[in-house]
């Protein structure tokens, strides 16, 4: 479940699904974002996950349904709208990286405003060696975020980095033993500096990135580029290969 509680004017959400790595699925989602369209009252909210993992990454096991062309994707949706919200909501959310943040978990803290990872967590994004496909949403934000260099490196090679390497590309701005300790002093920065400064900078800031946003062209090949590939064999593989714990043999199709 997310935990969600005030501290002051501060509001701290915690993924707390720790037998499945704090894994996220549709449910999770629906409930995170409820807490933050709930949160009218803080000046700035943090993310982390409880116990030693951030989120590494979407729940497999639930995701897909169906096979082939009728595979339907029971997560992607839910996940997408939180996404949105984090970006939306107008006061600063900081993801507390307190330990792995893997596939979603690295999308999901890459939405944030600020994010701050623990000495020791890894950051990735293995969508290559599973068969998915980004949305050209989550894709745009890692390409404006880390730039297009480190983000092919990412989402081509599949790279896997840790928190200093992380903070020297970008991904992540601070860099602490105790993630939620320094994510929870940056909030309390932000929560004593003038709440229509900080919102109006926030809304500012969304609206400069939305200007460099995709073209619908482009938008809608990404979605046909993204539709093949849940549409694949190679999907199939992976999440058979995942399950089985053995390497995936993709074949292209």
């Amino acid at each position: 479940m997310i935990h969600f509680e005030q501290r002051g004017r501060i509001g701290i959400a915690t993924i707390d699904r720790q037998e499945r790595r704090n894994a996220l699925n549709a449910e999770l989602c629906v409930q995170l974002q409820g807490h933050l369209e709930a949160a009218t009252e803080p000046r700035a909210i943090v993310i982390t996950g409880a116990g030693t993992a951030f989120c590494s990454g979407a729940d497999l096991v639930t995701r897909f349904v169906g096979e082939g062309k009728a595979t339907t994707d029971t997560f992607r949706p839910a996940f997408e709208k939180v996404l949105d919200a984090i970006v939306a909501h107008p006061v600063p959310v900081i993801a507390a990286i307190n330990g792995p943040a893997i596939g979603a978990g690295m999308q999901l803290a890459v939405a944030c405003d600020v994010r701050v990872a623990a000495l020791g967590t890894r950051l990735a994004i293995p969508g290559g060696k599973l068969g998915v496909h980004l949305s050209a949403r989550n894709i745009w934000r890692l390409a404006e975020l880390v730039g297009q260099g480190a983000a092919r490196d990412f989402l081509l090679v599949g790279r896997s980095v840790d928190a200093e390497e992380a903070q020297r590309l970008g991904l992540v701005q601070y860099v602490d033993h105790d993630a939620l300790s320094a994510a929870f002093a940056l909030a309390g920065e932000i929560a004593a500096s003038a709440p229509l400064t900080v919102r109006g900078h926030k809304r500012s800031l969304n609206l400069v990135a939305e200007a460099r946003w995709l073209s619908a062209r482009a938008r809608a090949e990404v979605a046909k580029l993204e539709a093949a590939a849940f549409a694949s064999d190679d999907l199939q593989e992976g999440m058979a290969a995942f399950a089985e714990k053995r390497s995936p043999e993709f074949k292209g199709s």
